[in-house]
Parts: structure tokens; sequence; C-alpha cells
């Protein structure tokens, strides 16, 4: 990846959840952090956010869930990503989830889970590390 390119992140949320302030406050710190980030905003389909992240060259995708539905829409999205050859782009999820959920959710595809309340430093400190390794 070139070191001068800002890395780019989309930023969603899927399905029917409508409850997007956590994803909103995630997108400006990430900004802020010097990222460009494309805030897709609510009741995106996997199709929509994949289809973006090709349209956008993306680097990241970030997924915000709180409604129950991330055992379901993962795979979806892994299996976008995969028919659109988008193995080098990270993909992380945010919200709320069952702890037992987050070894599954890593074995479906997600590089990287994190939780309702984490700190915003580790996050862009995550994006900054393993986007270089997967570009």
């Amino acid at each position: 990846m070139d070191k001068e390119r800002k890395i780019k992140v989309v930023v969603t949320k899927v399905g029917l959840d409508g409850h997007d302030r956590g994803a909103k406050v995630v997108s400006s710190l990430l900004k802020e952090a010097g990222m460009e980030v494309i805030y897709l905003g609510m009741y995106q389909t996997p199709e929509a956010i994949i289809k973006a992240a090709v349209d956008e060259d993306v680097d990241v995708i970030g997924l915000s869930y709180l409604s129950g539905e991330h055992l379901i829409f993962t795979p979806k999205i892994v299996e976008e990503m995969k028919k659109n050859n988008l193995d080098d782009v990270l993909l992380i999820a945010g919200g709320t989830f069952p702890a037992e959920d987050i070894p599954v959710m890593k074995e479906m595809g997600i590089d990287e889970v994190f939780g309702a309340g984490s700190l915003t430093e580790p996050i862009i400190q995550y994006i900054h590390e393993h986007v270089r390794e997967k570009r």
C-alpha cells in the first residue's frame, strides 16, 4: 500500500439495525486520525456494501452490529468479498456481541471484533498495523 495514500474505510450498518450513533462516532474518530471514511449509513445489504467497497477502492470495511444479526450477515458479506476478490481488504466489526460469538465471527472471516465501549486508539492502531499486511 502506498504510504502517502490515506487509508480508506467504508463504515456501515447492515440489515435492519437502526442504531447508528456508534458507527457515526467511530467514523468521525477515524477521520480525525487521518483516514478517509465513507459512511454508507443504515439498512445496507451485503451486496451494496461490497459494491461501495469496490467502487471506492477501500482498504477497510467496518461493520457496526447492534441488532443481533451479526451471525446472519457476516457470512454473506464475506461471500460477497470473495466473489469480488477483496481478500486484501481488512474486515472489522464493532458493536454488541455475546462473547461466545466473537470467535465464531473470526472463523467466518472477520479480521477483528471490537465490542461496545472499545477505546478508539486500539481500533486505529489495529487498522494501521493490519492494512499494510493485507495490501
